[in-house]
């Protein structure tokens, strides 16, 4: 290990191996850190807070504040993160509100100076979030996801794989799979084909996924129909079932 002799570390942190503590950082005492973490001068980690392996935590991050929620009153919440994250400048993650309940960070994500998560926010793997952009509580990223620069997510939004919030946007409903939603409501725009080339999609299925953008966006179907015109087609690829599944589990219908 190595701990500059200014960082404050409280009796009953649980430090892995290799990991590295710069000057005037701070653990908790109910703070677990994964072998290979750095965290950089300045920075903290508090509350109940799991950390995994091979995390970089920038300056002045904060990781596993209290909760913001109003109705948060002294429970033991937590929070817990993956392995290979990488937290820059200034963001804050909170844990979560009720009892028991945890904020959750997946693997190999990216979060950009100054970005948010809420309380009892779920983020799956490879996400990138930009600076300035802030997720409200309880929203649910899937993984590949992108969250450009200076956007917001509404409490309880859901984002699918592979889908897009363009800068500057606000949603206060669901981004399906693969989508790229942009403005002030978000409204979906196009389907996240660079997306998917990048992360080796075929052909074939980018085909499908843009079929999947005409029947929900630019056809004269309700929902309802285009719906049933989804579930004809989904024997054909398997991102029919990634959107239809996302349609039908939806809470706050989607852009």
């Amino acid at each position: 290990m190595n701990i500059h002799p200014t960082a404050i570390i409280e009796n009953g942190a649980n430090i892995g191996e290799k990991v590295s503590i710069g000057a005037f950082a701070f653990v908790g005492k109910n703070v677990a850190i994964g072998s290979g973490t750095v965290i950089q001068h300045h920075a903290s980690v508090d509350g109940y807070t799991i950390l995994g392996e091979n995390n970089v935590i920038f300056p002045y991050a904060f990781l596993g504040g209290q909760t913001q929620d109003l109705k948060y009153t002294g429970e033991q919440t937590g929070l817990e993160i993956g392995h290979h994250n990488i937290f820059r400048e200034y963001v804050t993650i909170h844990g979560a509100t009720k009892e028991g309940n945890i904020t959750k960070i997946g693997h190999h994500n990216a979060f950009l100076a100054y970005a948010h998560v809420a309380h009892d926010c779920t983020v799956g793997d490879h996400v990138i979030v930009s600076s300035l952009a802030a997720l409200a509580g309880h929203v649910i990223l899937g993984n590949y996801v992108n969250i450009a620069w200076n956007s917001g997510v509404h409490q309880f939004c859901r984002i699918g794989d592979y889908a897009m919030l363009a800068a500057s946007s606000k949603t206060v409903m669901d981004i399906l799979p693969f989508m790229i939603a942009e403005g002030q409501p978000a409204r979906t725009r196009y389907f996240n084909k660079i997306n998917l080339q990048r992360h080796q999609f075929s052909a074939a299925d980018v085909e499908h996924v843009k079929n999947i953008y005409r029947i929900l966006f630019h056809s004269t179907k309700n929902h309802s129909e285009a719906l049933v015109q989804l579930k004809c087609c989904k024997q054909t690829s398997a991102v029919y079932d990634t959107v239809i599944q996302a349609i039908e589990s939806s809470q706050r219908g989607f852009c």
